[in-house]
């Protein structure tokens, strides 16, 4: 069962897995987007999958699926990973698995890291107010110093078969400077992912792990409205928040030490992604 099946490239490499492995397979390929949809049609047409693909034109989170599937892909990961609401459409999509069905991805994790990006910040700068300072964005970064290795901040695992899930996250970090780095200005964090498909299997843009010659995400970068000068031995401790309400998710986070911010994003007042 391929949920979010877009244009279908995973409908197609799903098919292509089981001829190369000699599986005789039968794929739902559910898909909201009207417009993605029509793709669909014309796909399995073309490539005539009438008999081995049938078409659902439905948000996942309120279909009702006719039989248990073995295997459910997906491909709903953000640059943050959990950022684009993988979590909250996985969990409406896991009833149709098996007790022993398996999700792919299986697991992904979200990292930060302290940077200085002086450009990016002037830019976020000028647009003179709150809400630019209270947003993610997803960049490609140039001019950056990662100041220290990243860390991983909140991580999902499908199917999550635990009786009181949520999808709030919390973490506190610490990041330290080298000795030999000097002084720092901390203007933001980098965000990046890097998720279990299946197994050993790995895909993501953490730097130290990231896929070779990758070019499907780049990395989110949160801003601090007021940069932090950082000295070596002397901590930073962030603080992160994934937030969800009834109709949006959001993100908040603030620095502790060596000094504290506001809490930026309070409540979701600038940014956040609608359920």
């Amino acid at each position: 069962m391929v949920v979010g099946a877009g244009r279908g490239p995973l409908v197609r490499a799903s098919l292509q897995a089981a001829e190369e492995t000699g599986r005789k397979l039968k794929v739902y390929a559910v898909e909201k987007n009207p417009n993605a949809v029509v793709t669909l049609h014309s796909l399995v047409k073309l490539e005539g999958w009438e008999n081995i693909v049938t078409i659902v034109s439905c948000d996942m989170r309120s279909w009702n699926a006719p039989e248990k599937a073995d295997i459910l892909v997906s491909e709903l990961l953000g640059s943050f990973g959990d950022n684009e609401l993988s979590p909250e459409c996985l969990d409406g999509a896991q009833r149709f698995l098996k007790e022993d069905g398996i999700s792919i991805p299986s697991s992904y994790t979200s990292y930060i890291q302290p940077v200085t990006a002086s450009k990016l910040y002037n830019d976020v700068k000028s647009h003179k107010d709150l809400l630019h300072f209270e947003t993610a964005y997803v960049v490609k970064l140039h001019s950056v110093a990662k100041l220290s290795p990243s860390q991983p901040v909140f991580t999902f695992t499908h199917p999550d078969h635990s009786t009181k899930k949520s999808n709030q996250r919390y973490t506190k970090l610490q990041f330290e400077i080298p000795s030999d780095t000097g002084s720092a200005m901390v203007h933001g964090f980098a965000g990046y992912f890097d998720a279990t498909l299946y197994k050993d299997v790995h895909l993501g843009i953490e730097p130290s792990t990231a896929t070779p010659n990758m070019f499907s995400w780049f990395a989110i970068f949160f801003p601090l409205r007021t940069p932090v000068c950082l000295h070596p031995g002397s901590p930073l401790e962030v603080h992160f928040w994934r937030c969800c309400g009834s109709t949006k998710v959001w993100y908040e986070w603030c620095v502790t030490s060596p000094y504290a911010s506001p809490i930026h994003n309070c409540n979701g007042r600038s940014h956040w992604v609608g359920l």
